[in-house]
């Protein structure tokens, strides 16, 4: 019998001429699958089978048994914000869990984010190639799945523990199995390898047919599904976590932990900021006229179920103080060959985090009011605690904030958050003894504030007159409505 199949030539000489014609097709896996409507009869007879395959075609096997599952590997998504790898935190699913579209998979961290995977595909998952706390690389596979596509129009085999195998399968497998117990050396190039792992095949199952019993591409492709072992998944090559031994011996009791997520990114971040030369400059600003300001917007606040703190007054006076020097809301290219201002005020606001210090920022604050800002204030410290702030929250601040004086302290020099140019710490509101313009003794609500700029940016009258316009807006809240 001969038949043409997509421009290549398959020809069969079968043993008993009373044997039904048999039919073949060609799966989507580029497997090709023989299926006889007699398979006791045709396999017990004495037959040989012959096929040639052209050099379109020349990637193609010939498969005996059952369909072949179809098996795909999940890569790890890219997030985004220019992130190559992440932390597994959390996974959703285990091998043998039958899983649908978009269902969770599992919950990755980042460097600035902390995201959940979802599926793309029907079907069960075969196998995981990470735990938790495990380190993945964007674009390696994260799981195999399979996704159940069977052809439509092809009844399967019979199961193949039911089918009599010829003498020639039965000797193959005796010869594997003889090796089983033994360790043998298998002799195979680097892309052999790589193919064995990505079609889950373990090398020392196959009987190499090359020099010396080198394995080859064909080897692996005319493999049957007998010999493919799913349950042994290939790890990807991803380099491990190593950790330089001191000379010292380490005490039992010393605990080595890996910098990972927030910590790393803040680590990689004030790495970096290093090479900018830090303007500071510190100031005392009078808090009692924003106090009362505060305290009778405060009851309204309640109302909207808004807590109105401090930073929303201190977040809307850096803005305003921004459009009065634009300078400050800019980045600077790492050629250092031009200055870019930003139109919108995304302000960064330092969050303390369990999983370290993160820095989400409120998006266009020049038009938010207080109450707005407020609102917003809240939504991205409640994500932030919770692991739940998203890489949009992250992205793009122009400016940063960071409210140290809610733990304690006046002044400290805060690290620019490269690529922006400004950063401001807000000490504690004490209460102070100072003389009025009569000379008189009074008590005062003092606030100190530091600030530090890009001095390849930022000049120091610049710095010192921005500093003073803002001190005015918090010391005089009123003109926030002008």
């Amino acid at each position: 019998y001969q038949r043409r199949v997509r421009g290549s030539i398959f020809c069969f000489a079968i043993g008993r001429s009373s044997l039904k014609m048999n039919r073949f097709s060609l799966l989507r896996n580029n497997k090709l699958c023989f299926i006889a409507k007699k398979p006791r009869s045709f396999f017990k007879s004495n037959f040989k089978l012959f096929f040639e395959i052209n050099k379109r075609t020349l990637n193609r096997s010939f498969h005996l048994g059952t369909f072949p599952k179809a098996l795909t590997e999940f890569n790890m998504t890219d997030i985004g914000e220019g992130i190559a790898e992440v932390e597994i935190l959390k996974w959703f699913i285990k091998p043998g869990d039958v899983i649908k579209e978009f269902d969770p998979l599992c919950e990755v961290m980042s460097d600035k984010a902390t995201v959940q995977i979802t599926s793309k595909y029907n079907g069960k998952i075969i196998g995981l190639y990470h735990k938790e706390g495990d380190i993945a690389k964007v674009g390696l596979p994260l799981m195999k799945i399979d996704t159940f596509e069977e052809p439509d129009n092809l009844s399967p085999l019979s199961p193949k523990q039911n089918l009599p195998r010829t003498t020639d399968e039965r000797s193959l497998s005796h010869s594997i199995r003889s090796k089983q117990g033994t360790p043998v050396k298998v002799l195979a190039s680097p892309a052999v390898r790589h193919l064995a792992a990505k079609q889950g095949i373990n090398l020392s199952m196959i009987e190499g047919k090359g020099k010396d019993g080198r394995i080859r591409k064909e080897d692996i492709l005319n493999s049957t599904s007998e010999y493919l072992i799913e349950t042994n998944l290939a790890t990807p090559e991803i380099e491990p976590i190593t950790y330089i031994e001191p000379s010292i011996p380490i005490a039992e009791s010393d605990t080595v932990i890996p910098l990972r997520g927030y910590r790393r990114a803040m680590a990689q971040t004030m790495t970096e900021s290093l090479s900018v030369p830090h303007l500071l400059y510190a100031e005392e600003i009078t808090m009692d006229n924003l106090m009362i300001a505060r305290k009778t917007l405060k009851p309204l606040a309640e109302s909207h179920n808004i807590k109105l703190t401090y930073m929303p007054f201190i977040i809307k006076a850096v803005s305003l103080s921004l459009k009065k020097f634009p300078i400050l809301n800019s980045t600077i290219d790492k050629n250092l060959t031009q200055i870019t201002l930003k139109q919108s005020h995304n302000v960064s606001i330092a969050v303390d985090t369990p999983n370290g210090l993160t820095v989400p920022n409120i998006k266009n604050v020049q038009n938010l009011n207080i109450f707005e800002i407020a609102k917003e204030l809240s939504r991205i410290s409640e994500n932030a605690q919770s692991n739940k702030i998203s890489p949009e929250d992250l992205a793009g601040g122009t400016i940063s904030l960071s409210n140290i004086g809610a733990i304690g302290g006046i002044f400290l020099k805060p690290i620019l958050l490269v690529p922006q140019v400004c950063i401001g710490a807000i000490g504690r509101i004490q209460k102070v003894p100072r003389f009025d313009s009569r000379g008189e003794v009074v008590p005062v609500h003092l606030m100190g504030v530091s600030w530090s700029c890009d001095h390849r940016v930022v000049d120091g009258a610049v710095g010192a007159n921005w500093l003073k316009v803002f001190k005015d807006y918090i010391e005089n809240p009123i003109k926030m409505l002008l």
